[in-house]
């Protein structure tokens, strides 16, 4: 049998089990979803798109926190998503030490409104928060995985972006706040 080269790498099928062949697969597989192939992520350097949402609790108009002149940040999450949850608490603290420069926006998918006002209650939520079952805002910004968030800047264009979860407190990230 050939076997098949790469710059890095020589590989003989022969000498690999069927699931080292499904592993290989798989890590390809994902690698390759997770590129993009313009030069940089879609929607960075636009004007963010405009979203209201109307809720039981609130309605968020996301075009009236575009002209604050504050950074405003858009965390899409879900109550049953581990790595949202996981980012939860450096996501409030983070507005909290940034004081009035910056406004977090998270929108929730939960479409079970009980348990995500329960979630909001029992994690002492202190964001501007509101649920968008229908994920029609994640959907403007192309959202597929949670949590995923946009950083917008102070005229409301998008400058970042961030899929997964993150530690928002991070110097990296508090400083890249504090230059925007």
């Amino acid at each position: 049998m050939m076997p098949i080269k790469t710059a890095l790498l020589t590989v003989h099928f022969r000498s690999l089990s069927a699931a080292a062949l499904r592993v290989a697969a798989l890590a390809t597989l994902l690698l390759a979803s997770g590129c993009y192939t313009t030069p940089k992520p879609p929607r960075i350097a636009e004007a963010a798109p405009n979203f209201v949402i109307q809720d039981a609790d609130r309605k968020v108009d996301l075009a009236e926190y575009k002209k604050s002149g504050k950074i405003v940040v858009v965390n899409f999450w879900a109550t049953w998503c581990p790595p949202c949850v996981e980012e939860l608490p450096s996501l409030m603290m983070m507005q909290q030490q940034l004081g009035g420069k910056v406004t977090v926006i998270a929108v929730s998918i939960d479409e079970d409104a009980d348990a995500y006002h329960s979630f909001l209650q029992q994690h002492n939520v202190n964001l501007l928060t509101v649920r968008d079952p229908e994920q029609k805002s994640p959907k403007l910004y192309g959202t597929t995985g949670w949590p995923e968030s946009f950083i917008l800047d102070r005229n409301g264009v998008v400058q970042r972006k961030f899929i997964g979860a993150i530690d928002w407190t991070s110097p990296e990230v508090m400083d890249y706040l504090n230059k925007l």
